[in-house]
């Protein structure tokens, strides 16, 4: 009864919002004048002329909003179902039908709703609304249901853990994740996390090294990581060590050929070392894979300008110079005059 409570609480706070939509044109009926009832959030005066043409399908299902938005969800989830189902209202129905399932925490029945209704309107901003609500309560929930079943678990100290980065607490995140890699060491993609929220707090030689270290450590558990190779690549650069990190800049292009970090990298290494063509083919590749990646077309031009391709190079310039303009429009001009009031 109390998650019945709640979901009518819920409705009750989205009526106005979800069924704002042009009243219908007035007869002399009881559905139209039980629905303008409605929408005047009139219910009893709106029930009672409903409740007069039971073997209408629409003052069935306006009934149905009519019991969810007073606590009896329970009661208006066979009508909520068909309304979505089949019907003009069906965005209202699947809206109401969510809510009520959100609201009764029962996540597994409300996915797939949220997920059509997104499919049906995906612009449409109390669908994205409703869709916000559920993934949010029902992230809540599993991780409440996480630190109420299994709270000794090495995944409450990840979870832990990836929660300060998120909030930029960096040496809380990397407590957190060094007490889940002492109960479960084996486990994959913690050790790349320490290294990165390492990473993270600090670029200082001691720091450098540690991370270094958990990137190697994850390789030993998985050395088909790409994205950790990349990084170790990227630790030994700024340590000065080129040729160190060429070996993993390449290894991680070889083990993902659609890494685009990574095969700029390797052309780098291609254009210092004056292999133009061989760095031009994998900076295509990388453009090609990310059109809006500044430093793939930024390096793109430097080895077509290397290269003698001076058409090329111009070419790559305007790109990049597209890029790199501030987008215009009314809003962009909003806030310029937003700036020039400082």
């Amino acid at each position: 009864m109390q998650a019945i409570r709640h979901a009518g609480q819920a409705f009750r706070l989205s009526v106005v919002f979800f069924f704002s939509a042009p009243l219908l044109c007035a007869q002399a009926n009881p559905v139209a004048d039980g629905i303008a009832a409605f929408h005047r959030g009139d219910y009893k005066t709106a029930r009672a002329s409903l409740e007069r043409a039971p073997n209408d399908p629409q003052a069935r299902l306006f009934l149905a909003f009519i019991q969810a938005a007073t606590g009896d969800c329970q009661a208006a989830l066979p009508e909520l179902s068909k309304g979505f189902s089949t019907g003009g209202n069906r965005r209202l129905a699947g809206l109401a039908l969510a809510q009520c399932y959100i609201a009764a925490k029962r996540f597994a029945d409300a996915g797939p709703v949220v997920a059509q209704l997104e499919k049906d309107f995906p612009a449409d901003a109390d669908v994205l609304y409703v869709s916000a609500d559920y993934h949010m309560k029902a992230w809540n929930d599993a991780i409440y249901r996480m630190y109420q079943k299994a709270p000794s678990s090495y995944r409450v100290d990840q979870l832990s853990a990836e929660v300060f980065e998120t909030q930029g607490k960096y040496t809380e995140a990397i407590a957190e994740y060094r007490k889940a890699i002492e109960k479960n060491p084996k486990a994959l993609d913690l050790h790349y996390r320490l290294g990165r929220a390492l990473l993270q707090q600090s670029h200082d030689p001691a720091a450098l090294d540690q991370a270094r270290k958990e990137f190697e450590a994850e390789l030993a558990l998985n050395p088909s990581d790409a994205v950790a190779e990349y990084q170790v690549g990227q630790v030994l650069t700024a340590e000065q060590k080129k040729p160190e990190a060429a070996a993993h800049f390449e290894r991680a292009a070889e083990l993902r050929p659609d890494f685009a970090e990574a095969l700029i990298a390797v052309a780098r290494l291609r254009s210092d070392a004056k292999r133009y063509a061989d760095a031009i083919a994998l900076l295509e590749r990388a453009v090609k894979l990310q059109p809006r990646n500044e430093t793939a077309h930024y390096n793109l031009m430097m080895a077509y300008r290397n290269a003698g391709r001076s058409a090329d190079a111009l070419r790559e310039k305007a790109e990049l110079d597209k890029l790199q303009k501030p987008p215009e429009g009314e809003f962009t001009d909003f806030l310029k005059r937003l700036g020039d009031k400082k």
